[in-house]
């Protein structure tokens, strides 16, 4: 998982998630996921537009370990 950061007024999110990574609803649902967790951090976060990619190995990912790696992520970026 990879993601960019530009600033901004307010936190904004966006994801790109290829078609490799599996079906509509495999996709949908990853990002779902990712939406809410941004949700919850959105407090936490700097004020910005981001841009997150998620590779091929994220939909195997429990959401526990997807929480964890999204945090790894934003943490060594600076952004938490």
């Amino acid at each position: 998982m990879s993601f960019v950061r530009i600033d901004g007024d307010g936190v904004k999110v966006a994801f790109a998630i290829s078609r490799k990574v599996g079906s509509a609803v495999v996709r949908n649902r990853l990002r779902r996921r990712l939406r809410a967790m941004f949700d919850g951090l959105s407090s936490d976060l700097l004020h910005g537009l981001y841009l997150v990619k998620c590779d091929i190995r994220a939909k195997d990912l429990s959401y526990d370990e997807l929480h964890s790696q999204l945090h790894e992520a934003l943490r060594g970026a600076g952004v938490i």
